[in-house]
């Protein structure tokens, strides 16, 4: 067994990014994800392995810190909560493009405005369907567990330099505050400057030589015939990711007669909700996206032959439901159900709501 420990998931958070080789965090303290930063300022990485921590003067100093570093080849990250993430929207369309790889952290809290510092699911738009400017998308990953915060951080590390484009994880204020076992990844070095060199040669900043021509990081073209260009490259990308990088889980969905759609702390609730359920009669099963982009459509298309109904159950007034009635495209009713601004749902309600939606009861 690895290194296992009882920890807070934005704790945990904070040690994964030290231990997969993390060059940079630049970020700035809201509730609920502010222990990201302090457990990384208590850490000191500094000393440990060269890992750069910064707070920075505002969320907008941070995100353009981020797109300093990530234009270097470096691994840097960034992490806040839902108006925080709001303030950086203008940062991270840059990182896209430019085409540069980088790590947000999103720990949802309720909206809209101030809102509240309790939990909810309410930026999924803001982060599966652009949230800043232009046609570009951000490979999203919803951890649901403690452990999954650990794994995300060098996965998206990894898919965020293979397509060169920023990946979020959108996890939320149940996730980021309660403590799990969790078992910690093995350290890794930082990159030197030579690996750099070699993986990242043809794109990163790593300075004009005799046998190296500079590169520049942008994303502005006024010639609209390349940008045009440009954005066909990125869709070929995006359709690439669809193609190859989705995940999903399904959990009691062999002999299900209605779907449970839920992703981070939602999808937990769900599995309780499908044992009361199946006590009650009731055949439910729960498939839960872990990649929120690229979406599991085909997963959920292939459950419409198999269960009459669907209940999207979300923290927010109705988001990734939309996600789900595209997939679905009207072969079998798809409802939904959230709390919001806050209110975490418990899995009675989840099962009443199923049989209100689809049992007439």
């Amino acid at each position: 067994m690895g290194d296992i420990r009882l920890m807070k998931g934005n704790e945990v958070i904070a040690e994964a990014a030290i231990r997969c080789g993390c060059d940079g965090y630049f970020g700035y303290p809201i509730t609920p994800q502010s222990e990201v930063m302090e457990t990384l300022m208590i850490r000191r990485p500094e000393l440990e392995t060269g890992m750069v921590v910064v707070q920075a003067e505002s969320e907008v100093a941070a995100i353009n810190m981020v797109y300093g570093g990530a234009s270097c080849g470096k691994k840097v990250m960034t992490s806040s909560s839902s108006p925080g993430i709001s303030l950086k929207a203008e940062g991270i369309t840059y990182l896209a493009g430019a085409e540069l790889p980088a790590l947000i952290v999103n720990v949802v809290r309720g909206g809209p405005g101030l809102g509240t510092i309790q939990p909810a699911q309410s930026d999924y738009f803001q982060a599966v369907k652009g949230g800043g400017h232009g046609d570009y998308k951000l490979i999203v990953l919803a951890p649901a567990s403690v452990q999954e915060m650990n794994d995300f951080v060098e996965l998206s590390f990894d898919l965020a330099f293979k397509y060169l484009n920023p990946a979020l994880i959108l996890t939320d204020g149940v996730i980021g505050q309660m403590m799990e076992k969790v078992e910690l990844s093995e350290f890794k070095p930082r990159w030197t400057e030579e690996e750099i060199i070699a993986k990242s040669g043809t794109w990163a900043t790593t300075g004009k030589t005799a046998d190296r021509e500079r590169n520049i990081s942008t994303s502005l073209d006024l010639d609209s015939a390349k940008q045009e260009i440009f954005n066909h490259k990125l869709q070929a990308k995006y359709r690439a990711m669809q193609e190859n990088e989705v995940r999903f889980e399904k959990i009691n969905c062999d002999d299900a007669d209605y779907l449970f759609v839920a992703y981070g702390s939602s999808a937990r609730i769900c599995q309780k909700a499908i044992e009361i359920a199946r006590k009650k009669g009731i055949k439910v099963g729960l498939l839960r996206p872990i990649t929120l982009f690229p979406y599991p459509i085909k997963q959920i298309q292939e459950m419409l032959g198999q269960v009459k109904g669907i209940l999207s159950v979300e923290m927010s007034a109705g988001q990734m439901v939309e996600d789900v009635r595209l997939a679905v495209n009207g072969k079998v009713p798809v409802e939904h159900y959230g709390r919001y601004g806050g209110i975490i749902p418990t899995p009675d309600e989840v099962v009443e709501a199923l049989e209100q939606n689809f049992l007439g009861e």
